[in-house]
């Protein structure tokens, strides 16, 4: 039996990943600058509700970022891409530090026009680091690569909050907005430093004809797209299931010992996912996702029964947000890569917008508990509409490099999805 779990779950890889030149110093900055970014959204709430408006003013201020963030990711990319990492790395975090640390002064009519650019303008971490990943790892590393970038997510997600929450209780919302922006620009500076490569040495020198968009924009990647959405949608509508259905039955005080143990659960799915000796289809993940999440509600009004209830969904969080990266990663050509992976972003940033407010609606006209069902068995109704668009045979072993050389376009695409 031991044996057979060793053979299921081979960490050899993920040692041999680990250490590769340049991965070790990239996932650590990227955990220090998704922090900040991870408490900008609770931070905001407290702020808007603090100078006197409600929740409805403070959502509309987030989301009004969520729309720069969503539009700005693949230009900024495009940007990498035609200019080099450095310029826009320069660019964003003198405007995330510009805004970051003017917005506590701004009136709330300002304050909700210029957040457009703050999020457009943001430091874009969650992009640039999937890209240098596809250029520091070779293909047959990137799943364990990206499920260590999918699980350094989840530990700034469980931290960044956590810390605005109590910096911004015990000083004040505006004195975390100055941390924010400190934070920000500190991540900024160490990337410019470090400065990631963007394409591997080989595409570097030769970079190859400019590709239009027409040519990698292809239906099986907006399939891929539309997958992530799928995903992130039922995250974002898991979010406020559970604070509705523990609100419900007077529970709110397990509220953080709830998404923990679901953040738990991620990062353990994440890591046998990278572990696993086979690849797994981001379409069957996302379907699984949405279908786990369904009968989460029947958790009920007890927290720790609702956190048991999280735990399939909860295991295959991380794993669908690191296939559809890796995937998104060998379907491209590297001198799109930069583009296509703020696509990829915004997809994930569209996914959880759509998510929370879908789930909401659903909870105020019926019952907490429909929130799961709605938003998980949408999310599977749309990974399972882009089945048209994705291969139905696996990959070939990205482990043999004379065969990926000889892989023409087409057949880069077919294989991706399945990665």
């Amino acid at each position: 039996m031991v044996r057979e779990v060793r053979t299921v779950l081979d960490l050899k890889p993920y040692r041999k990943t680990l250490a590769l030149p340049g991965l070790r110093p990239l996932l650590l900055v990227s955990i220090l600058a998704r922090v900040p970014m991870a408490a900008s959204a609770v931070v905001l709430t407290l702020h808007v509700v603090g100078m006197g408006y409600g929740y409805a003013a403070a959502g509309a201020v987030g989301g009004v970022m969520t729309v720069g963030s969503a539009l700005g990711a693949p230009l900024l990319g495009r940007l990498v891409d035609r200019r080099g990492l450095r310029p826009v790395l320069l660019l964003t975090t003198l405007a995330s530090a510009v805004f970051w640390l003017t917005a506590p002064h701004l009136s709330y009519p300002v304050l909700l026009g210029s957040v457009l650019f703050g999020g457009l303008l943001t430091l874009p971490v969650f992009s640039v680091v999937r890209q240098s990943i596809a250029a520091l790892v070779p293909p047959e590393r990137r799943r364990q690569a990206y499920a260590l970038d999918s699980m350094s997510v989840e530990v700034s997600f469980m931290t960044g909050p956590a810390l605005a929450v109590l910096l911004a209780t015990t000083v004040s919302p505006e004195v975390t907005m100055f941390a924010i922006g400190a934070g920000m620009a500190l991540s900024g500076v160490i990337l410019f430093v470090l400065n990631p490569p963007t394409r591997t040495a080989a595409e570097a020198t030769d970079p190859g004809r400019p590709v239009a968009r027409r040519e990698w924009l292809t239906p099986r990647l907006i399939g891929l797209l539309a997958i992530s959405v799928a995903g992130t949608l039922v995250l974002g509508g898991t979010d406020v299931s559970v604070v509705a259905v523990l609100r419900e039955h007077d529970q709110v005080g397990w509220t953080g010992a709830v998404l923990s143990m679901w953040a738990a659960y991620s990062l353990v799915g994440g890591f046998a996912y990278g572990a696993l000796s086979r690849p797994v289809s981001p379409l069957l993940l996302t379907v699984l996702l949405g279908l786990a999440t369904i009968p989460v509600g029947l958790g009920g009004g007890r927290w720790w029964l609702l956190s048991l209830a999280l735990l399939p969904a909860g295991a295959l969080c991380a794993p669908t947000l690191a296939a559809t990266a890796d995937a998104v990663s060998r379907l491209v050509p590297a001198s799109v890569r930069g583009e296509a992976m703020g696509l990829h972003g915004s997809a994930i940033t569209v996914g959880v917008a759509l998510g929370a407010p879908l789930a909401g609606a659903v909870i105020d006209a019926s019952s907490p508990a429909w929130g799961f069902a709605a938003t998980g068995l949408l999310g599977a109704l749309i990974a399972l509409l882009s089945l048209p668009l994705t291969p139905h045979h696996p990959h070939p072993n990205p482990a043999d490099p004379s065969l990926i050389m000889k892989l023409t376009h087409s057949e880069r695409e077919k294989s991706a999805l399945t990665s």
